[in-house]
């Protein structure tokens, strides 16, 4: 078993600015994993945003705190706790946090095709 949370001291080294509006760390990395890429938190203050950008993985966005908006190629809808969000290969996508709380997010990332 792995057991992590943002105060293990791993997790506490990943820190990092997140697309340039939010804070990240990464829970569970590959190889640990053996078949997703990671697993990361990311906190995003009211009215910042996760830039819009794309990446070479499959992803899903897992909402656990506060409301936004995201918007995933052309369609845009309103997120809160609860929703996951599923963003193809290749999919354009942004995050904006337009409640009055920050907003907290998990990042679920399947391994780009043709690694292992």
């Amino acid at each position: 078993m792995i057991l992590r949370n943002l105060s293990h001291p791993e997790v506490m080294l990943t820190r990092y600015r997140a697309h340039g509006g939010g804070t990240a760390h990464m829970l569970l990395t590959h190889p640990r994993l053996a078949s997703l890429m990671f697993l990361a938190h990311a906190s995003i203050p009211p009215g910042q945003l996760l830039e819009g950008h794309v990446d070479p993985m499959e992803e899903i966005y897992i909402i656990l705190k506060g409301r936004g908006r995201m918007q995933v190629d052309d369609e845009i809808r309103p997120v809160g706790p609860g929703d996951a969000v599923h963003l193809p290969i290749g999919a354009w996508h942004e995050l904006v946090n337009d409640g009055e709380e920050t907003m907290e997010i998990h990042v679920v990332a399947g391994l780009i095709p043709g690694q292992a």
